[in-house]
């Protein structure tokens, strides 16, 4: 797992080791973290949600959650740039800290992606529902999830540069999707004052007050912001990594915080019936605004667009869990690691891509068969994703208090420190809103997040401890501030 962030050597492995092709480029790289972001599926699946809870400040959740990982990314930045490895947060937490640190964290990163791809499948399906105009059963929801997922797996399958293409259309997809549309709301149908988005409209919580309403709501932007992490899952296959994948990072993050809230912005300003929204009695408002915006056909022609889009996010979503299960296999982490740990000819990781597929297809069938669980998973996905995250950004502050100065092309030099202790301040903040219990008098469905969470990182400690999967690589660990001394001598000479 050697690697030198120079530009005399992009080599990480030995030559015996399955190699990759450099292929993606900085607009791709960016392209594929923010259409895993996806800002469309956030925002059209949260947005009523959000907007009953606390009413149209909703909206203010973006650019807050925004601000915060933009800490976390400029942290996974500086790691990224003196480590650009495949699997980005494993490798990142094993070089950071140690072996065993970075398998549970993982561990909990593989099952939140794995729940995730679930999710978004699941929400896609609906839209692919309505554009054909077939029933949203239960059984059609399990059947069209199913087929997306195994659709994105061949085009996965048939190579990085696809991926890349993919990518790119999506991303326009979401440009039109998000903010051409938002913008064209704004423009012509507008029906509400751009002061509402400091109106509650009565929303309160059950204490009388708005604080607890307005913190509920904080899913909407939760939920948007992560998978820029993916712009560094694929290190190997980008063009000079060492710089490019700090900035497509920090860019996907800041498009994706003015697409939602343009898009937001639109939805929410151009409701007629806004009051109606927020009291719940329009329950999918977003078809409705639209139907009312563009009339039937371009009510469609924008499905049609979303449907592309949040493929997209799908295709995103599997080639970086496939990346992870590849550096994870690479290092003998996990059962079948052998198989899992090889490339096609198309330089693809097809058996951990087969992996990526069926877990998720594994979870769609659970769904089918208790449908009320999917929101709960989804809100297990963010909190899981956000204690891996967090694990990487506790352990480069770990480094940092010993001395470590990062040594890649990219850094945010002297700011480091306070960065880093910010970014660990939001991200446990985040968890901790994540982790807040649900109204229910059931204690599975009040403590779902937590107990998923339990269930995961209590399996993966009973795996690790029986099989000691850590022990069988030799790949370095801890070695954060050798290895910048190391870039640091091969950089001035």
């Amino acid at each position: 797992m050697e690697q030198t962030s120079g530009k005399k050597s992009e080599a990480i492995h030995s030559d015996n080791k399955p190699q990759f092709n450099r292929s993606i480029g900085l607009i791709s790289n960016f392209s594929l973290g923010f259409t895993y972001l996806s800002p469309l599926t956030a925002v059209y699946s949260l947005f009523a949600l959000a907007v009953t809870l606390a009413g149209p400040p909703a909206i203010w959740w973006i650019p807050i959650v925004a601000c915060g990982q933009l800490l976390v990314a400029l942290v996974f930045g500086e790691v990224a740039s003196q480590y650009p490895i495949t699997g980005g947060l494993y490798p990142w937490a094993r070089r950071l800290w140690g072996k065993k640190y970075a398998w549970i964290a993982a561990w909990i990163y593989l099952w939140a992606l794995v729940v995730t791809i679930t999710s978004v499948a699941e929400y896609t399906a609906t839209f692919v529902g309505s554009l054909f105009g077939y029933g949203i059963s239960a059984g059609n929801m399990l059947i069209t999830s199913v087929v997306l997922l195994l659709l994105m797996m061949a085009v996965n399958m048939s190579g990085t540069k696809n991926l890349a293409r993919v990518a790119r259309i999506g991303f326009w997809c979401e440009i039109v999707s998000v903010i051409a549309l938002g913008i064209y709301l704004l423009l012509f149908h507008r029906a509400q004052p751009f002061s509402v988005v400091f109106d509650s409209m009565g929303v309160l919580a059950k204490d009388g007050s708005y604080q607890p309403a307005f913190m509920a709501a904080a899913l909407i932007g939760l939920f948007m912001f992560f998978g820029f992490e993916a712009c560094g899952n694929v290190a190997e296959e980008v063009k000079n990594p060492s710089k490019k994948i700090p900035i497509a990072m920090i860019l996907s993050i800041v498009f994706g915080a003015l697409s939602a809230m343009v898009s937001i912005l639109g939805y929410l300003l151009a409701s007629p019936n806004l009051m109606n929204i927020v009291n719940g009695k329009i329950t999918d408002p977003i078809p409705a605004i639209l139907n009312e915006a563009l009339g039937e056909t371009g009510a469609m022609v924008f499905i049609i667009i979303a449907v592309i889009a949040m493929l997209s996010c799908i295709l995103s979503l599997q080639a970086a869990l496939s990346r992870l299960i590849f550096s994870f296999s690479r290092d003998q982490m996990l059962p079948g690691s052998t198989w899992m740990s090889k490339l096609s000819k198309n330089s693809v990781p097809d058996n951990a891509m087969i992996v990526s597929c069926l877990l998720p297809v594994t979870i769609c069938v659970w769904v089918y068969v208790q449908p009320d669980n999917l929101a709960r998973i989804t809100a297990f996905a963010v909190i899981g994703i956000y204690i891996s995250f967090q694990m990487v950004v506790l352990a480069a502050l770990r480094q940092r208090l010993k001395g470590w100065k990062p040594a890649g092309e990219w850094t945010v030099g002297g700011w480091g420190m306070l960065v880093n202790v910010l970014a660990l301040a939001y991200g446990l903040c985040g968890i901790w809103l994540l982790a807040q219990p649900a109204e229910s008098s059931s204690f599975i469905d009040r403590w779902t997040v937590l107990v998923g969470l339990a269930v995961v990182v209590i399996s993966g400690l009973v795996y690790m401890t029986l099989s000691r999967p850590f022990g069988r690589s030799n790949a370095p660990e801890n070695d954060a501030i050798e290895h910048a001394k190391r870039l640091k001598a091969e950089q001035s000479l």
